[in-house]
């Protein structure tokens, strides 16, 4: 568990708690998460394919829907490595769209587009940012892209903060989830992980940045204010 998640905890049920008395109970009772560093590489920009400027950059984001930020990372299993990718509505910071599968093929981070795709999210000037992972500039990937009418965003080569709200959301699940669960196999951690992302993460986790809300309430009070604007209209 981290310590800033439970300092949000106490902060949303009333009560006013130090960080450095957190980390000491925390630490008292073994709650604290191990870092791992990582090793595994996921992103392949040695590629022949197009690569696409970078729109993220300049754009000011004050709505659901405007820009979708997707990434991919590895999950260590007993006795292999799988592979998370996801997508995230760079508003409310919620999992519109998420796959895991054995390897880094492009079919992973399209199973994770066409999930956020059938949540009905799609609308006018979306934009979609990413690596420049081959996954990512791979044909059928930028095909979908296209037929969507989603315009296409891509990072700086060698430029991690230009994802970097993606790159936060993998940091969370890292220390919040993958490195305090031993995962049996696969089948075991698509289970889990999927609790945490659907359940703990867009649910419940709360978010500095969305007025100490987890990203599906945020979303429930933006489309409850959006309908109060239309009834006053």
């Amino acid at each position: 568990m981290a310590i800033g998640g439970s300092r949000r905890r106490c902060k949303r049920g009333g009560w006013v708690v130090n960080h450095k008395r957190v980390q000491r109970l925390m630490r008292a009772d073994n709650l604290l998460c191990l870092r791992k560093r990582a090793f595994v590489r996921t992103t392949d920009s040695d590629h022949g394919l197009r690569v696409y400027p970078n729109l993220a950059r300049d754009l000011t984001v004050n709505g659901l829907n405007q820009l979708w930020v997707a990434d991919i990372t590895y999950i260590r299993l007993l006795l292999e490595f799988v592979y998370l990718a996801v997508i995230l509505d760079a508003f409310s910071r919620r999992v519109i769209g998420w796959a895991l599968g054995r390897t880094l093929e492009a079919e992973l981070a399209l199973e994770a587009l066409r999930m956020a795709i059938a949540a009905g999210r799609v609308g006018p000037g979306l934009v979609h940012h990413s690596d420049q992972g081959v996954q990512y500039a791979s044909r059928d990937y930028i095909e979908l892209l296209t037929e969507q009418g989603i315009l296409i965003s891509m990072s700086r080569r060698g430029n991690p903060y230009d994802n970097a709200q993606a790159e936060s959301f993998m940091k969370t699940l890292k220390y919040e989830e993958v490195y305090r669960t031993e995962y049996l196999d696969f089948a075991d951690a698509r289970r889990r992980l999927g609790k945490f992302i659907e359940s703990i993460y867009n649910q419940k986790r709360l978010h500095s940045a969305l007025g100490y809300l987890p990203p599906a309430e945020f979303e429930q009070q933006l489309l409850f204010q959006s309908e109060l604007l239309v009834g006053q209209t």
